[in-house]
């Protein structure tokens, strides 16, 4: 039986609980809700836009042994939000993608915690379970008709670097 990705959220009370992706993972089961970030695993990869190295297949190890780690906080306070962690996490940014939510939809890179989560287990080839977690709303599977040049580009690059000049090619 393959090792199914760990996903867990660091999160911080900021949003709408009845329009909170986080919160639905968390009920279904999908999700560890953490609101203590000493009890965010150390080594985890945590999903931050303001990262360089993007995520890509070269973290496939990491992300098996150690999770995939989201932040979910307001968009306004995420710069702060994101200052509070260490070295001792595998920070990745997430490729140029845009949102299906009904919040944010159409903007690149404003997505919610359930997309985030749907983008990297692509990436990793998870797409069973990338599918699975996005059947939690109507809109959802929308995510993936979006996005699905870009998601299958970055799917088959190899590493950062490679995810980086294909997101270039869609900005």
């Amino acid at each position: 039986m393959k090792n199914q990705i760990k996903l867990i959220i660091y999160h911080t009370n900021e949003d709408d609980p009845k329009k909170c992706s986080a919160r639905k993972l968390q009920k279904f089961g999908f999700a560890k809700l953490e609101t203590n970030l000493k009890k965010i695993p150390k080594g985890t990869i945590i999903l931050s836009p303001f990262e360089e190295k993007s995520i890509s297949k070269e973290d496939l190890d990491i992300a098996l042994r150690y999770g995939i780690t989201v932040v979910d906080c307001s968009w306004k306070t995420a710069e702060s939000c994101f200052k509070f962690l260490d070295k001792n996490y595998n920070k990745r940014a997430l490729p140029f993608v845009v949102a299906a939510n009904p919040v944010n939809y159409g903007k690149p890179f404003k997505l919610s915690t359930l997309e985030a989560f749907a983008t990297a287990l692509f990436i990793f080839d998870e797409i069973e379970h990338a599918k699975k977690i996005l059947n939690l709303y109507k809109w959802g599977p929308h995510f993936l008709e979006l996005n699905k040049e870009p998601l299958e580009d970055y799917r088959k690059a190899k590493n950062s670097n490679e995810v980086i000049n294909i997101m270039r090619h869609y900005i």
